[in-house]
């Protein structure tokens, strides 16, 4: 390892890095949507479809992510520059790098809008505010809360401080041993729930609800919804994964980390189905409401159930853990850079970063009040960056990063960093070249909504991925007569 490669900063365990990596893939999406489209999409029948999912391009990709991270050593930008030098590739390859970090950033602006919404709740919850109130009157409340900017504006800002004041700790004085107590923490609280809804609540309705294995629900949509919710929930092509595995030390097996990261993962987006859609069911409540059942209609039941008030303060404040752990993520990357590249404290990057967040948070923030009007092509800000970073930044970097490891860089790089069998590291060699960016164009593709797949164009699909296989085998004879002997 050259001067150059030597970390500043490392895990001081292997877990360290396992529970920031899942705190970095369980967000506020996966404790609700997950759970939704499973028992949307089949129940069983689409777990078995989203584990394959996470097989074919989670997997591969995640381990490719953190083997480039922890060769470069450094931000997505300064890691990816590295290894196209230790390469001989061309530098303009670091421009990846730049769409990696910019697309963490670009989400994180108006994440914290919406975390802003779970801590909200959280004190309303804990005060009283929301006690014998309708759905409809909880819809006013949850209107209020977003047409006053001062609100909005000011629950999102204690957001933007928390995580700051974490990442500014350092990698393990802030992020390490934040998570060390907020994942534990997060899995007891859904424990206590879970437990709660299996002698208060209708369990049956809703263990049936996620599981039961329905191949006829499984549509072409639901398909594409298993690909993409793959993809996404690993928090992959945003910087995340590649610099918290830039911070992992030598030795330690990214295979198996990997795995055990998107396990975990997994396991809590289920346990969150079990501990809510009880709840749900148990008190009439159409489990299709998205958002508007975690702020507007689980209040209601949390009203009408023993204990209460105590189950809606537990789950708010697993809802806002889960907010903070994937904020603290997403931000990393630009704080390394700023560290690495401006000669700038851990504090000082960490403020800075803190301070252009806000400024961008808070005019996403107005497009739900004062800036309801501002629209371009019909979409407000909030919108936009939404949409900018889930349709093309995250595709196109997820593509990206498979073609650099899979194509571009040094095979013995790769072969090193990942310490796997012969058989292990061809296998793995053949998803990041092959599957993983074909499925993540039908991700791309689907979400542009160029093309509807149905179910029997799926056939169609899998012969893209032969033919891709077959292409690119004849294009790439020359990374495979410098791939090294073993």
């Amino acid at each position: 390892m050259t001067a150059r490669q030597q970390p500043k900063n490392l895990w001081i365990s292997r877990w360290g890095f396992i529970l920031a990596a899942t705190g970095s893939a369980v967000g506020l999406g996966n404790i609700w949507k997950f759970p939704y489209i499973t028992g949307e999409y089949g129940g069983g029948a689409f777990v078995l479809v989203y584990l394959a999912c996470i097989l074919a391009v989670g997997v591969p990709v995640m381990m490719a992510e953190i083997a480039l991270g922890r060769r470069g050593r450094g931000s997505p930008i300064d890691a990816i520059a590295t290894l196209a030098r230790e390469s001989g590739a061309s530098p303009l390859w670091r421009v990846f790098g730049w769409l990696a970090m910019l697309a963490g950033f670009m989400i994180l602006s108006f994440y914290v809008v919406v975390a802003g919404w779970s801590f909200s709740y959280l004190w309303k919850m804990a005060s009283g505010a929301l006690s014998g109130q309708s759905v409809a009157e909880l819809g006013v409340i949850f209107d209020a809360g977003n047409a006053s900017p001062w609100a909005l504006g000011g629950w999102a800002t204690l957001v933007t401080i928390i995580t700051m004041l974490i990442v500014g700790r350092g990698v393990q004085e802030g992020v390490e041993k934040s998570v060390r107590w907020m994942m534990p923490g997060m899995v007891i609280m859904l424990m206590i729930m879970i437990g709660y809804a299996l002698t208060s609540g209708n369990f049956s309705a809703g263990f049936h609800f996620l599981f039961d294995f329905d191949m006829t629900k499984l549509t072409s949509e639901g398909l594409l919804a298993a690909l993409g919710h793959a993809f996404f929930t690993l928090s992959l092509a945003s910087g995340a994964i590649l610099t918290y595995g830039s911070y992992l030390p030598a030795g330690t097996s990214i295979a198996r980390t990997t795995f055990t990261v998107a396990i975990a993962d997994t396991l809590v987006a289920l346990m969150a189905g079990l501990a809510i859609f009880p709840i749900i069911f148990a008190n009439g409540m159409d489990p299709s409401s998205g958002p508007g059942l975690i702020f507007m209609s689980l209040p209601v039941a949390f009203n009408q159930m023993p204990f209460g008030q105590f189950f809606g303060v537990l789950f708010f404040a697993m809802l806002s853990i889960a907010a903070l752990t994937s904020a603290i993520s997403m931000i990393e990357a630009t704080v390394a850079w700023l560290t690495e590249n401006r000669n700038m404290s851990r504090i000082k990057a960490s403020w800075i970063a803190g301070v252009a967040l806000w400024l961008v948070a808070m005019f996403a923030m107005l497009s739900f009040n004062l800036g309801a009007e501002w629209k371009f092509a019909g979409k407000h800000f909030f919108d936009w960056l939404d949409y900018l970073t889930s349709r093309w930044m995250m595709p196109i970097g997820g593509i990206a990063m498979a073609v650099l490891a899979g194509f571009v860089f040094k095979s013995s790089m790769m072969r090193d960093e990942l310490d796997l069998s012969a058989g292990g590291y061809r296998l793995w060699v053949f998803m990041i070249r092959y599957v993983s960016p074909v499925c993540i164009v039908a991700i791309f593709v689907d979400a542009l909504g160029l093309a509807n797949l149905e179910i029997g164009d799926w056939p169609y699909f899998l012969a893209a991925i032969l033919i891709a296989c077959l292409i690119g085998e004849m294009l790439s004879p020359r990374l495979r007569e410098r791939a090294p002997a073993r």
